[in-house]
């Protein structure tokens, strides 16, 4: 059974937050002389004198019609990385609690683990790519607080089956976070929709992939509106600039835009992932529901080096587990891609 005040650490159950000047008056003013602030401007413009809504609602009630979701489950953070990071300060106590990945996953649910001193559970994933729940289940005890499942999966690309994040869901009293950065590059539907099902269930998202503001640094956790108050209560007082909150809701006005640049990019993924499949040394290009392919070749490292000269860079994954000799490329524009296939066909092994 789920129970969020018993998974959270003790020190945040009674931490009284930081109050800013801004969650202390709410509304229109005509003069504000509350939060210590210049006056008289800034070099850049007028309005960057003073600072950004705190909560960043009007990006947040922008966002909630996109994603058909009340703002109240919405937590907006410096890039999904401090979503994520938060997670720890406020469940996880250090030295004593556990958390599960399942690698090859994404890098920094380890990172921000190591430097809360939380201990690291893997399970790695099967061949397929797909999850083990029996060796998940194993790893599981009283001082695990966080399953971490990255769907669609980086580096693999591919998407972890539905049924089986649903028996974690279902079976686990801790946080689960399905970390969704791919989302919507991929045919299956999202887990925001379900959040009213599963009160353990924490879904992350980001505007750096399919949005293209990956400069901009905004993540996006979804979550019952408990585990969004504990969010709120933890993090810095103004986590996203007044610049990011502007621009964003320029983007969220342009749904169109963005779906056609999503169309593109898969149709360019196909086509990439056929030109790379034609190449002698390439053994497989794995199937993909995310903006990039891993493709395992016969030596990884020397093709690395060879685009490198060059001057195309792609990732060496080939160190990382089940994913020996294996490259990860970005879906480039058309003649990025087309700079790629003229380059490997000139590679020889």
């Amino acid at each position: 059974m789920f129970d969020l005040e018993r998974l959270l650490r003790d020190n945040i159950r009674q931490l009284v937050p930081y109050s800013s000047a801004r969650d202390d008056f709410k509304g229109d003013a005509r003069v504000f002389l509350d939060a210590n602030e210049n006056s008289l401007g800034s070099p850049l413009t007028r309005w960057y004198n003073r600072y950004p809504d705190p909560h960043q609602w009007k990006v947040k009630e922008a966002l909630g019609k996109v994603k058909g979701i009340k703002p109240e489950h919405i937590f907006l953070g410096n890039g999904s990385d401090e979503c994520i990071d938060l997670l720890y300060r406020a469940f996880c106590v250090p030295g004593k609690d556990n958390v599960i990945i399942n690698p090859p996953t994404y890098g920094m649910y380890e990172v921000s683990a190591h430097i809360s001193d939380v201990e690291v559970r893997r399970a790695v994933l099967l061949d397929d790519f797909q999850l083990d729940l029996v060796h998940l289940e194993r790893l599981v005890d009283e001082h695990t607080k966080i399953i971490w499942i990255c769907s669609p999966n980086n580096p693999t690309a591919n998407s972890i089956n539905r049924q089986d994040i649903e028996v974690v869901l279902n079976n686990f009293s801790g946080l689960v976070v399905i970390d969704e950065a791919y989302i919507n590059f991929s045919r299956y539907r999202s887990f925001i929709q379900e959040l009213a099902d599963y009160p353990n269930l924490v879904v992350l998202q980001t505007m750096s992939k399919a949005w293209g503001l990956a400069g901009l640094r905004l993540g996006m956790a979804f979550a019952s509106e408990g585990i969004i108050d504990i969010y709120n209560k933890v993090k810095p007082p103004y986590n996203i600039n007044q610049a990011t909150q502007e621009l964003a809701l320029k983007a969220l006005e342009e749904v169109g835009q963005v779906n056609e640049m999503i169309k593109a990019l898969v149709t360019m993924r196909g086509e990439l992932a056929r030109d790379l499949a034609s190449l002698p040394f390439v053994l497989t290009v794995y199937p993909s529901d995310a903006n990039f392919l891993l493709v395992k070749t016969t030596d990884a490292h020397s093709v690395y080096d060879y685009l490198l000269g060059d001057g195309i860079v792609v990732r060496d994954r080939s160190k990382v587990e089940l994913c020996a000799g294996c490259l990860r490329i970005t879906v480039g524009t058309a003649k990025e891609n087309a700079d790629l296939i003229d380059a490997l066909r000139t590679y020889r092994a």
